[in-house]
């Protein structure tokens, strides 16, 4: 029950990711910086009131903890943010699309490697099942020399997402973590927003910015982070890894349920290679036999 709790969290939070991609287009004549530093600060707010109802103890990260903690706003969020943008400025979208679905193999090596075990065949072979899979959903779509290095930024910013929160999600716990990552990110895309669009742009935002800012913040951050880092917690990163091939294909059936042409064939081809990537890697492992009792000599 345990493990199946585990895989619907971790399922929910890359669906909430997948179905905000519409959400973010909406952002994008909005002031980069300051639109994301307050939706983090919103969503900050947000996981301090959820900590305290479930009477969850927050603790002050120590010695190496802080540059764990800060690898994760500055890569996962503040980073990944950027390079989404000038992206989107070189390629299109299916590509940054394409490179974050590559995060799944990557995190089956370096996940369990970090936990202090050894890489599974089964879940590395299930990783590029789901990537394939990932790839047919989003398409391959053109791009130029920036875009493909802005889309590696991507990929590895979206892996480190999750790697960098392994070595203090045992202390911290997935509400620990996702609040100091939220208020490290803030406090990070505050600066950039005075600096390169001035405490003014607070004052551009229009009523479908906030709006869209508010469904990030909570949805995509408050709630998502949660599942999310709890998933990981209990699964491992190698394994909950995985489930992120779920989000280009939430992403399509979202925009399908908004009013989007429907899939082509080959996009429903990738939604089936995702689907045998996650049955192939999710099935558990089957239980150790009982030792045979010694036969009696006598």
């Amino acid at each position: 029950m345990s493990r199946l709790v585990s895989l619907m969290s971790g399922s929910a939070a890359m669906c909430c990711v997948g179905g905000s991609v519409a959400v973010s287009g909406a952002l994008s004549d909005a002031p980069l910086f300051t639109t994301q530093a307050l939706r983090y600060a919103v969503a900050c707010l947000l996981l301090l009131a959820f900590a305290r109802a479930r009477g969850v103890h927050l603790l002050r990260p120590r010695g190496g903890e802080w540059a764990w903690l800060a690898g994760i706003a500055g890569t996962g969020l503040v980073i990944f943010n950027v390079a989404l943008v000038q992206g989107a400025r070189h390629a299109e979208p299916a590509v940054l699309g394409v490179a974050v679905a590559c995060v799944p193999p990557l995190m089956a090596v370096a996940g369990p490697l970090l936990e202090g075990r050894g890489p599974s065949r089964t879940v590395l072979t299930a990783a590029i099942v789901v990537t394939a899979g990932a790839a047919l959903v989003q398409g391959l779509g053109r791009t130029d020399a920036a875009g493909l290095a802005w889309a590696t930024v991507a990929f590895a910013c979206e892996a480190a997402f999750t790697l960098l929160a392994v070595p203090v999600l045992g202390r911290h716990g997935p509400v620990g973590v996702s609040v100091h990552a939220v208020w490290l990110a803030a406090a990070m895309l505050a600066v950039l927003g005075t600096v390169h669009e001035g405490p003014a742009a607070v004052g551009r935002l229009t009523s479908r910015d906030l709006l869209a800012g508010g469904y990030l913040a909570v949805m995509v951050t408050a709630v998502a982070f949660v599942l999310w880092y709890g998933s990981v917690a209990r699964l491992g990163a190698g394994t909950a890894g995985l489930l992120t091939g779920i989000a280009p294909v939430a992403a399509a059936l979202t925009g399908v349920a908004l009013g989007g042409p429907a899939p082509q064939p080959l996009v429903w081809g990738g939604i089936a290679t995702v689907a045998v990537g996650l049955a192939l890697g999710l099935r558990p492992s089957p239980a150790p036999r009982a030792p045979q009792p010694a036969a009696n000599p006598a």
